[in-house]
Order: structure tokens, then sequence, then C-alpha cells
């Protein structure tokens, strides 16, 4: 199985507003870039798309090292929390729905796919390719005002 590293980040101008996401893949010392946008939506649709994008750019299942400053996504995948909730519906422990259930459902069918281990890195903090996914994501997000 490939080793593979992905960086991901999604940026929100408002929330909800524009937005845009970013992603690295780097493999065997070849990086590659992805991002892309809506028009209307939020920070953690956009982190989330970033996430499946960049595993859906994976034409064979790798093994892959996820790097992502959202909490948001790391917690729900690392803390079972998305799992619950497909399983309960789609309705949270708190009975709530659960929001963003289109991508999440997207999300877990990429990860049975791929052996995907996520690890949070605080945003805006210098790491380099987190750095480049925010500018990746921001400039998109930019482009569709």
């Amino acid at each position: 199985m490939k080793k593979v590293e992905l960086y991901t980040d999604g940026a929100c101008r408002g929330n909800p507003g524009v937005g845009g996401w970013g992603a690295i893949l780097v493999y065997a010392g070849h990086e590659r870039e992805l991002s892309g946008g809506e028009k209307e939506t939020t920070n953690n649709r956009m982190e989330l798309t970033a996430v499946i994008e960049g595993l859906s750019a994976l034409k064979e299942s790798c093994e892959v090292t996820l790097y992502t400053d959202s909490k948001y996504v790391c917690d729900a995948i690392n803390q079972g929390w998305a799992e619950g909730w497909k399983r309960r519906g789609w309705i949270k422990a708190d009975k709530k729905p659960a929001l963003n259930s289109d991508l999440w459902e997207k999300l877990l069918a990429l990860l049975a796919r791929h052996k995907v281990e996520l690890i949070w890195v605080k945003g805006h903090n210098g790491h380099p390719y987190n750095e480049r996914c925010d500018v990746l994501a921001t400039t998109y997000a930019d482009s569709l005002k």
C-alpha cells in the first residue's frame, strides 16, 4: 500500500459566505496541489470538502497520514462521533441533527477505502504545508467574490 501525506485546509469569507478549500498530496517526493470553493458555504463544509477532495484524488487504496487544522474534522473521526451520527440516522448524541451529513457520508466512505491517520496541527502557526493550504483555500475563495 502506497504511503501518502495529505494536508488540508478550508476557509470562508463570512460564515456562511464565499469559501475555498486547499489540499496538498505528497507521495515519493512529488506534490500535487488541489483547490476549489463555493459561493455560499461554511468553514466546516470547506474543511470537510478539502479532506474529501484530497482522498478522492487517490486512484487506489493508500495509507494516508492526513494533517488538518480542523478540530471539527479531526475529533469527529478520531473520537468516533461521525460513525455514531451515521448509526443514529445523522442525529447527534444531544438529539439534534448532525450538520453536513452529505459530506460526512462521502468522507466515511473514503475512510473505509483508505487507511487514514488524522493528525491535528495548529493553524496559522508556521507549518509550511498548512500555510500553503490556507493560501490555496483563501485565494480560491477570493476568486469567487
